[in-house]
This record gives structure tokens, sequence and C-alpha cells, in this order.
């Protein structure tokens, strides 16, 4: 099996004309010979993310999905800036070659960037790499490392200041994913209202020290290097990237954070390999990010609420292009089932909580 994330075949429905494809990127990229073999990576469920093979080069584009859309998501031009930009302060982002705003030539912007190969790591650990208890543990601490590193970052020197308004940024995320929600639902979905009710009473304050927020920091979205599996040589899916509050993106993040003593049902949810041996737990998780971070975190029940609330918000917006028959994508017919088990959590939080 390889180790290095792989392409498959294009799903239905999402294919793209390579005749196209290569007459723009050879308008635009010098030095392209050949043929562009295009296929899809198979992993994600928002922008959709292609592999680009030509003799001599690899890219990636990425487009967003078919159907319908929320209002302000799926934003082309503000991800490539990120990516051009962010790497002068946080290294790990790809490079990225071109954006195309003339919808006319695949139905929608895009834009392309440099391919890192390396190890993406999905629901398991590949036991081809051979990590011990230790390591696995030494990994897990180095992603945690990193979340920190861009939570560092110098927005203002890498000319991202105007990238979000950090003022009133934790009202905003609850309002904003409430109405989101809202514009998403579907009759089979759940309403979540003791949860956003308790959200919105036990709002805190903005935290004193912005920063860059990635939104979707997870160990799918880190690239391994093959030659050394422990080190962290990329960070993808900035799309959602804004300045803000970097404790609702620890909660973002650990809404996902499928721990080895979750429920069954819950670990049914997992994308991940948090629940590996060596692997934090995420109080642990919050600790170590409070040491390494130097942030007092005394009650984090509020964070990982509003990531389990958040979470549902995207999950109910994609279910609602495949209720509606705009995307074939079977994977997500399960996801009303994953919307009910998130509120069914933030409730467990809620009730346990002493805030």
């Amino acid at each position: 099996m390889a180790l290095t994330d792989q392409s498959t075949r294009i799903r239905n429905g999402e294919e793209l004309d390579s005749a196209i494809i290569d007459q723009y990127l050879k308008a635009h990229i010098p030095g392209l010979t050949g043929e562009p073999r295009i296929s899809q990576f198979p992993g994600g469920a928002s922008n959709l993310t292609y592999l680009l093979e030509y003799p001599n080069q690899e890219f990636v584009l990425r487009r967003p999905p078919f159907g319908h859309k929320a209002k302000s998501a799926h934003d082309m031009g503000r991800e490539y800036r990120i990516l051009n930009q962010l790497n002068a302060g946080f290294p790990y982002c790809p490079k990225a070659y071109l954006h195309c705003t003339d919808e006319s030539v695949i139905g929608a912007e895009f834009y392309v960037m440099e391919r890192v190969n390396g190890i993406i790591l999905r629901a398991d650990l590949p036991p081809e790499l051979k990590l011990d208890e230790a390591q696995t543990r030494a990994l897990c601490k180095n992603f945690i490392d990193k979340f920190v590193d861009l939570h560092n970052v110098d927005y203002h020197a890498c000319g991202l200041g105007d990238l979000g308004k950090p003022e009133g940024y934790v009202q905003r995320q609850i309002g904003g994913w409430s109405d989101r929600y809202e514009k998403a639902l579907t009759p089979d979905a759940p309403t979540w209202e003791t949860t956003k009710a308790w959200l919105k009473d036990k709002m805190p304050a903005d935290h004193h020290k912005s920063s860059i927020v990635h939104n979707d920091y997870r160990f799918d979205n880190v690239i391994l290097d093959p030659a050394n599996p422990m080190q962290i040589i990329g960070v993808l899916d900035w799309e959602l990237t804004t300045i803000g509050d970097p404790l609702m993106d620890l909660g973002n993040t650990l809404a996902y954070w499928i721990e080895a003593n979750d429920p069954p049902p819950v670990q049914l949810m997992r994308r991940q390999p948090s629940n590996a041996p060596g692997m934090l737990t995420r109080q642990e998780f919050v600790d170590y990010y409070a040491e390494r971070s130097g942030i007092e975190i005394k009650n984090f029940d509020f964070y990982y609420t509003y990531g389990l609330f958040r979470l549902a918000g995207i999950v109910q917006q994609i279910y609602y292009r495949f209720f509606h028959g705009q995307t074939q994508d079977k994977r997500f017919a399960q996801f009303i089932q994953m919307n009910k088990l998130l509120e069914h959590m933030s409730l467990q939080v809620i009730n346990k909580s002493t805030l």
C-alpha cells in the first residue's frame, strides 16, 4: 500500500475537461509540456481537489463544489491569497500558482497550487509506519506545536491584517453559524435550540490575543514527510481561514478529536487516528496547547460545544446539497445521522458543564 496520499478516478458529475485545463495552464504557467492526466483526491467534503500530472510537474486544482453554496463560502481568490501571503510567516502552505476568475473555463472559479507529496493520515495509522506509543504521542504533540505556531504568526507582517475582524469574533461566530444552520435546514434535521440558547447565554469575551484561525485544523489536513513521518511538511485546506479567537479555533479542532474512550456511535464519525495508543485525550490536548501557547484555559466547555455546533452546521450544509439532489456523492447520505449525534454530544457537555 502506498503511504503517500493517492488520487483516484473522478467521481460522476465532477469531471473536468482536460483539454480546456491544459490550454489554460499552458497560457499562464511557462515551461509546461505534454498532456495532463487528471484524477481526484477522494478526501474532503467541501471544495473539490484534483491532481494534474504533467510529465515534468504536478499540480493540485481546487474548485468549489457543484450545487448550492452558502453565501461567502468557497472563495477561491481568498484562499489563493492566504496561501501566497501566509507562507512568509508559516512555511507549511503550498505555493499557489494561479487563480482563475473566468467561470467559463470550467464552470467555476478555481486556483492551482503545487502538489506537496507526502503522507496524509486518514482514519487509522498505517501499520507500515510502525509508530509505537511514544512516537505516536510525539507526533500528536508535533501536530499541536504547529497549531500553536500558526496562532503565533504575525499576520500583520504577512499582509493579512485585513483578513478578518477580531473584535466581536465570538459573537459573530455564534450568530453566523446559527443563521447558516437555519438556512440549511432539511425536514429531517435536528433544531439544536437548547445548544444554541446555551452558547448565546455562556458566550465569553474575545480572547485578548487574536490570531490566524485555520478553522479546519485536523490530521487529515496536514502532510507528513515520507522520509520522516514524525515531521509535518504541509498544511492544507485554508478556505475557512480568518483572523479571530485562537480558543475558538481550538474548539473547532477538538470537535473532530475522537478519543479512544468515546462510545461506539461517536467512533463511527472518526476521520483521523486520534484514538490510537499514544494520542492525547481532548483534555490532554487542551492542557498541552495551554502550556505551549501560554494561554490560560480555565473551562473549555463553551469552546468545545461551539466546535460541535459549527461542525454540525458544516455537515448540514453538505447534507442539504445531497438532500436536494445537487451532489451525487453517496458519502453524504449519512450526514444527517452525524448531525443528530453531534447535537447529542453537545447536550452531554452542557449537562455536565460547570459554566
